[in-house]
């Protein structure tokens, strides 16, 4: 599918903070059908049992697709969503140092709310885990004082990805 636009990159942020250690850093990319796409791979750093992927951080990941998602539908990134609840079904575990695909799509904006369905799967289609995941829209200003959006969303790093098949 086509890769309409790609997304910024915070500083610290866990699943997208090129400068935090522990950290994912994935990239996100718009696409044309609205939703936000992510190939990323966990590392080593982020198992609970070994060969496999920490509970917390397969949510935090599908968390921070629906907010992405909101990005994608309306085209920019001045709008936030702060988590009011987050449904996580874990499918099957969810290998570190593989390939995945994380995609996240809106399912429902109702002005200030907002509901997105996002998935974290291999590349052959196999569900790993799902979510559905609600959010009270914000601006940056609203949820935190004092921050720079410019400052903490500062990178985007342009890769030439054009096309992304999931």
């Amino acid at each position: 599918m086509k890769v309409v636009r790609k997304q910024k990159n915070s500083r610290m942020c866990m699943m997208c903070g090129l400068d935090n250690p522990a950290g994912v850093r994935a990239f996100y990319y718009s696409m044309e059908d609205g939703s936000v796409v992510s190939p990323f791979r966990y590392r080593e750093e982020h198992q609970s049992y070994p060969g496999r992927v920490h509970g917390g951080l397969i949510s935090a990941m599908l968390d921070e697709l629906g907010v992405r998602a909101l990005w994608a539908k309306e085209g920019d990134e001045r709008t936030y969503g702060v988590t009011v609840a987050l449904e996580t079904k874990f499918r099957k575990p969810v290998p570190y140092d593989t390939d995945l695909i994380g995609r996240g799509v809106v399912v429902k904006d109702s002005g200030n709310f907002l509901t997105a369905e996002c998935t974290l799967s291999l590349p052959d289609g196999t569900l790993l885990a799902n979510a559905t995941a609600k959010y009270i829209k914000r601006n940056l200003d609203q949820i935190q004082d004092g921050v720079d959006e410019h400052e903490e969303m500062c990178y985007l790093i342009e890769d030439g990805v054009t096309n992304i098949e999931f």
